[in-house]
C-alpha cells in the first residue's frame, strides 16, 4: 500500500501557534506558528516518508454551513491577528517543499480533506493519514483512512483507526455525526438536543445506531429522554447535518501532483535562514538523503501510478 498524507493546515497552525512560545525573525516578524508548522512538516516527511502529501486550508469567508445556520461557530472566539498574519508564510513553506495546497471557497478544510480521502479510498491501493488535532475528522476513518494526531507539541503522534475511534467514543466513525446531532458540539455552536449528554447519546446510539433510527423508534423511549428528543427533533437533524463532513466537494485529487518531490533544498534553506530556523536547517540534510534514496528506488522499479 502506498501512503498519502493529508494535512489539516488550519488545525495544525492553530496548534503550532499555541504550542510554541512567541519569537520573531531578526526583522521582527512573528513566526512561532510558522516554525511549529515547519517542524511538523519535516517530521512527517522524515519519519513517515509518504509517497504523496498535500495540505488543505480554510478559505476566508462564510461556508454553506453559515448560510444554512447563521449561528454556526458564532460563539467561537476569534483567533488573534498574530496567528492569521503567519498563514502566508506557512503557505510559502509548503510551496517551497513543492507540496500542493487544496482549498475552495464555501467549504471548510474538513470537507476538502473528506473529499480527497474518499477519492483515495476508492483506489484500494493507498493508506491515507489525515494529520489533524480536530477529532471531528474521526468520522472520516475507514479501513484505509486513519487520523494522525500530534501530541506533546509535535514530538509524538497517535494514530486512530476504526478500533481506536470506538475505544475513544464507544461508537463507529460513521456514527460521529449522529453523536453530534444528539449531544451537540459547543465549540461549533451546534445545539443538538437540549439536556441530552454523552452518556444518554452513547446508550441511544449503541441501541439504535443512527439518529434517524432513534426517531423512528421514539415510541420505545420513555421518560424525560423521550420528551427532550421530541421537543428538539429539528435541532437534532440540523445538528447532524452541520456536523457531517462533505465528501463530494468539486475538486479532484491529483496524485502525480501530490507525489513527494525532490524539492529545491537551497530554496528551502534560504527561506529557513530568512526566518531564523537554525535548528530546522540541520534536518534538511537528513530529509534530502531520504528523498534521494526513494528517487533511486523509483528509478529502478518505475512503478505505475494507476
Amino acid at each position: 500500500m502506498q501512503k498519502l498524507i493529508l494535512v489539516d493546515g488550519n488545525a495544525i497552525l492553530h496548534r503550532a501557534f499555541h504550542a510554541m512560545p512567541p519569537f520573531r525573525t531578526p526583522e521582527g516578524e512573528l513566526v512561532n506558528a510558522v516554525y511549529g508548522f515547519s517542524s511538523m512538516l519535516l517530521n512527517l516527511l522524515n519519519i513517515h516518508k509518504p509517497d504523496y502529501i498535500a495540505v488543505s486550508f480554510d478559505v476566508k469567508g462564510k461556508t454553506f454551513r453559515h448560510e444554512e445556520y447563521k449561528e454556526y461557530k458564532a460563539t467561537r472566539k476569534k483567533a488573534p491577528d498574530e496567528l492569521y498574519s503567519q498563514v502566508p508564510r506557512i503557505k510559502e513553506v509548503v510551496r517551497a517543499f513543492q507540496i500542493p495546497i487544496y482549498e475552495i471557497a464555501g467549504f471548510e478544510a474538513d470537507d476538502v480533506l473528506g473529499t480527497l480521502s474518499k477519492q483515495a479510498d476508492a483506489r484500494k491501493d493507498i493508506h491515507t493519514f489525515i494529520v489533524t488535532g480536530d477529532m471531528d475528522l474521526t468520522q472520516l476513518v475507514t479501513p484505509t483512512t486513519f487520523l494522525l494526531t500530534p501530541h506533546k507539541g509535535f514530538a509524538q503522534t497517535k494514530t486512530y483507526d476504526i478500533q481506536a475511534v470506538f475505544e475513544k467514543f464507544g461508537i463507529s466513525p460513521a456514527q460521529v455525526p449522529d453523536m453530534k446531532g444528539l449531544q451537540g458540539d459547543s465549540s461549533d455552536n451546534i445545539k443538538g438536543v437540549k439536556g441530552v449528554g454523552p452518556k444518554t447519546t452513547l446508550n441511544l446510539l449503541q441501541k439504535y445506531k443512527t439518529l434517524e433510527n432513534v426517531y423512528e423508534n421514539l415510541h420505545e423511549i420513555t421518560g424525560s429522554t423521550h420528551d427532550k428528543l421530541a421537543n428538539d427533533r429539528d435541532s437534532a437533524f440540523l445538528s447532524k447535518h452541520l456536523a457531517t463532513i462533505v465528501t463530494d466537494v468539486p475538486l479532484t485529487l491529483d496524485l502525480p501532483e501530490c507525489k513527494t518531490h525532490e524539492y529545491d533544498q537551497e530554496k528551502v534553506a534560504q527561506l529557513f535562514e530568512q526566518l531564523g530556523f537554525a535548528s530546522l536547517l540541520r534536518k534538511l540534510g537528513t530529509l534530502n538523503s531520504h528523498s534521494n534514496a526513494r528517487k533511486q528506488e523509483e528509478n529502478e522499479a518505475q512503478p505505475s501510478l494507476f
